[in-house]
């Protein structure tokens, strides 16, 4: 015990709000942290054990042997160990080695709070300091005023592993990321980024969505300052950062939070509560005060030290549900009898209130399935306090539709009409996440019918719907040029694809969406709202066509927009409109430079002819496959 210094970083109030679930920056506390004690540098370590028998702390500087460095346990019954070690410094490998008052079982465990890992497989963790000099200082002041709900939001989602690779398959660096990957996003347009986990993890397979290192970005692609770096690069290019973040499940890899101290500390300790089946891995323990602390901590940690503006939560509707992927009697009803998790319910709710008051100009967005109600309704309505919501729905009745060859959608005009009738209960995010491009469903492009020429009309068609569709607009990498392969994070995207005009064309199409969603208020202003929105003709089945306006504040922004869902072209189509001034086309699908027929005038001039329900229309030519948006 002599070479562990008796040390504390907490105080009683840490303690009493750590107890509690309320001490929201536990990573300033627990962990491990390079200071200096009576004139010595070298490392505090605390961590939680509650019902271990003794803590060491094993390394590199000990030739990881339990017996030089024994943590003392504090006297308060927090169940936290720690103590101040001399010479350990920035760099060092550790790892804590608990024994339990369990069977004496003896477990080597990764710091909870490590800052850093060992590249997997390796486990350990590794001492660090977060020093790191920002210069986004002009985004971070200005965030408020660009990633609000009425403001565009055109989200690229990137898994860092398979984006792009090197020539023998290597992974880039974050330095490169800062490069390459925010000169593309730049050039492409979109408003921002959504990385998929990037918090450690030790299993390839599982794309980061099993994590152990909830405080650690990937060693994969180097250290914490090189992802601090990329994000730092993105803001200065205008462009936001979304964490996707994993508070539902965790794995039981040994050296993970699983059965930590022994005990089931973390994950609840009711299998039927604590046990996803789906993924074979741990439940947080929602009730348990320190757990909750331990979670907010995380989401805060990632917004404060990494500059993070907004958290995509992954799978919420299995924490909402008691019975999620569960056969009767697997399951145990909640108090009120009925399968709601009342203790997760309450944690995304305490999680959203903390981090919208503690962090301007944030979003939190939840990947929820189901119609659980009010999502993205503010606590104080009764909601889950989420800023958005993905609309899961219009996703799969989107692409259901149009899959079908197009002689046989005007037999299911209400299938892609249907998302009008709830668009507006929740927040609503468009998504074409990876999940739609793996496991045997093809990419979006191969999911198009027809020959080559109608696919990639189709698919043209298919994002100038979303783009005019109300809410948010989130593409997975390789989807903004048509990759054809199904994505496999194992090697890069097919980026030798946009030298194929069809291909290129896409990307076009996606760099002229963005600029127009950007460029046009009533894309985004009203986006999550009724006042928003109006159909002009949604009945006209049988030539598979849909007319809509989308409104801004002001009226004189209005855009209206035609969407011919068939091959034939529809020359003279009538539509009724509001005004009598002249109408300018700003967006055609099917413009030559993307691969189109060129169809569709350029202007055109309302005359004194009622139509559906409105004194004036317009008469236009809707090209094959093909969307239109008039101002």
């Amino acid at each position: 015990m002599a070479n562990v210094l008796a040390h504390s970083l907490f105080s009683e109030f840490d303690i009493s709000l750590f107890k509690s679930g309320k001490h929201y920056r536990l990573f300033e506390k627990l962990g491990s942290h390079p200071i200096e004690v009576e004139g010595q540098e070298g490392t505090y370590f605390a961590v939680w054990a509650p019902t271990a028998k003794s803590v060491s702390v094993v390394g590199d500087f000990n030739y990881w042997s339990d017996e030089e460095h024994q943590l003392y346990v504090r006297w308060d019954e927090s169940g936290i160990w720690e103590g101040f070690i001399p010479g350990v410094l920035k760099g060092s490998k550790y790892k804590y080695k608990i024994r339990s008052h369990n069977n004496d079982i003896i477990t080597e465990k990764a710091d909870p709070f490590a800052r850093y890992c060992e590249k997997p497989p390796h486990t350990a963790s590794i001492v660090w300091d977060d020093s790191y000099k920002w210069s986004d200082k002009k985004w971070m002041s200005e965030r408020k005023d660009k990633n609000g709900l009425d403001k565009p939001y055109s989200v690229y989602e990137v898994h860092l592993g398979s984006w792009k690779r090197k020539n023998d398959n290597e992974f880039l660096s974050y330095a490169d990321f800062a490069k390459e990957l925010v000169d593309y996003v730049k050039e492409m347009g979109f408003t921002h980024v959504e990385f998929m986990p990037i918090m450690e993890y030790p299993y390839d397979p599982s794309w980061g969505y099993q994590l152990t290192g909830y405080f650690a970005p990937t060693s994969r692609f180097g250290d914490p300052a090189g992802f601090k770096a990329l994000v730092d690069a993105l803001h200065q290019n205008n462009i936001g950062v979304i964490l996707d973040w994993v508070p539902s499940h965790f794995p039981e890899d040994a050296h993970g939070l699983g059965f930590f101290d022994g005990s089931h500390l973390y994950e609840h300790p009711d299998r039927r509560r604590g046990y996803h089946p789906d993924w074979k891995s741990l439940i947080f323990n929602y009730g348990r005060n320190e757990v909750r602390a331990f979670l907010i901590s995380n989401a805060v940690f990632w917004l404060d030290q990494y500059h993070v503006d907004g958290l995509r939560v992954d799978a919420v509707a299995s924490m909402l549900y008691l019975d999620y992927s569960r056969e009767d009697g697997e399951w145990e009803p909640n108090m009120y009898g009925n399968n709601e998790n009342l203790e997760a319910m309450s944690f995304l709710r305490e999680l959203n209130e903390e981090v919208y008051k503690r962090f301007d100009g944030i979003q939190t967005i939840a990947e929820e399935s189901t119609a659980f109600s009010g999502v993205s309704k503010p606590v104080h309505y009764g909601g889950l306090g989420f800023g958005m919501k993905w609309m899961m729905g219009w996703m799969h009745d989107t692409l259901e539709y149009f899959k079908k060859e197009p002689v046989y959608r005007k037999h299911h005009q209400n299938d892609i009409t249907f998302s009008m009738t709830y668009a507006f209960t929740e927040n609503f995010m468009l998504p074409f996440s990876h999940d739609e491009v793996v496991y045997g469903k093809q990419s979006l492009i191969y999911r198009m019918p027809g020959d080559e020429w109608q696919r990639f009309a189709n698919l043209r068609l298919l994002y100038g719907y979303m783009f005019t569709h109300p809410g948010a607009n989130l593409i997975f990498m390789g989807g903004e040029f048509g990759q054809t392969s199904e994505w496999n994070f194992q090697q890069s995207l097919d980026w030798h694809l946009t030298q194929y005009d069809l291909h290129s064309g896409i990307q076009e199409v996606l760099k002229d969406l963005n600029a127009l969603y950007k460029k046009e208020p009533a894309l985004y202003e009203k986006q999550f709202s009724q006042e928003g929105f109006e159909w002009i003709d949604y009945g006209d089945g049988e030539n598979s066509v849909l007319t809509y306006i989308r409104k801004g504040h002001d009226a004189e922004n209005d855009l209206i927009i035609a969407c011919n869902m068939t091959p034939v072209p529809r020359e003279n189509y009538r539509i009724g409109v509001p005004k009598t001034k002249q109408l300018k086309l700003l967006f055609n699908s099917d413009n030559t430079k993307y691969g189109g027929s060129g169809i569709g005038k350029k202007t055109a001039k309302p005359s004194k002819t009622e139509l559906h329900g409105r004194a004036n229309s317009i008469v236009v030519d809707l090209p094959p496959l093909g969307v239109l948006v008039y101002k």
